[in-house]
């Protein structure tokens, strides 16, 4: 797996893959992660890579050539996905960056400015992404977080691959709530079921506080998921539950 950003401050990128999973990752040769600076592609004299939008308006906007170009160099394989980072894209999730995982080249493109020529989206790009419905400087943040989540699902990235298996978002819900010592703090205890040392009645419980977690804080998610009858019945308890006490 290779990932290539394209950028116009590189420095801003250097530092957050040479630590963590992903510094890991590059050592053992399982994925490999390039920064372009955009301005090696620009062929005037100051290697300006942006210009005043037509029709006027405020701000600057990315020229298509040098895009382009640096693309058309990058590119090692007919499959290879690119995206172009912008708050107008499609909203990234697990379920994207799943399907990311399994391309052996992802290149992203960073925005800038007031934003890229149309033309790198319509005619270049397999898509646009977006992070979130809010606006960032520059595409380096979104680039950032792509890396980090495509990379989750690429086989032996993660120390223990279970870890991601119970990940939120990756069957649909949020993930079940965790503990750790001490079993008690200032009055506030762990649930005693998590030392039963029923493994069954664990999963269960698990599953139930996943599935209530997700209904109290991200009910669209469900909306999505196609849940099992189990599922469903649990569901069913914590609504019926939650509507019970729920203050008059």
């Amino acid at each position: 797996m290779r990932f290539d950003i394209i950028t116009i401050f590189p420095e801003l990128l250097s530092s957050v893959f040479s630590a963590g999973v992903i510094k890991k990752a590059i050592e053992k040769g399982l994925l490999e992660v390039r920064v372009h600076n955009l301005r090696d592609f620009a062929h005037n004299k100051h290697r300006q890579v942006d210009d005043r939008p037509y029709g006027g308006g405020e701000g600057m906007v990315i020229k298509p050539d040098p895009i382009f170009e640096a693309v058309e160099k990058i590119k090692v394989f007919p499959e290879t996905a690119v995206y172009l980072l912008s708050p107008q894209g499609k909203k990234f999730d697990s379920l994207i960056a799943r399907e990311l995982a399994k391309k052996p080249q992802i290149i992203l493109i960073c925005g800038r400015y007031e934003g890229v020529d149309e033309r790198v989206a319509q005619h270049l790009v397999d898509g646009e992404l977006s992070i979130g419905d809010y606006v960032l400087t520059g595409g380096e943040p979104a680039a950032w977080v792509i890396v980090e989540a495509v990379a989750r699902f690429i086989p032996g990235v993660v120390g223990k691959p279970q870890s991601v298996v119970h990940d939120s978002f990756f069957d649909g819900l949020l993930d079940y709530p965790h503990y750790t010592r001490p079993r008690e703090f200032r009055g506030m205890k762990v649930p005693s079921i998590l030392f039963s040392g029923d493994h069954e009645k664990i999963l269960k419980w698990r599953k139930r506080k996943a599935l209530e977690k997700t209904w109290r804080l991200r009910p669209d998610i469900l909306k999505k998921k196609q849940l099992s009858l189990e599922e469903k019945r649990l569901l069913d308890d914590i609504i019926k539950e939650g509507i019970k006490n729920e203050p008059d």
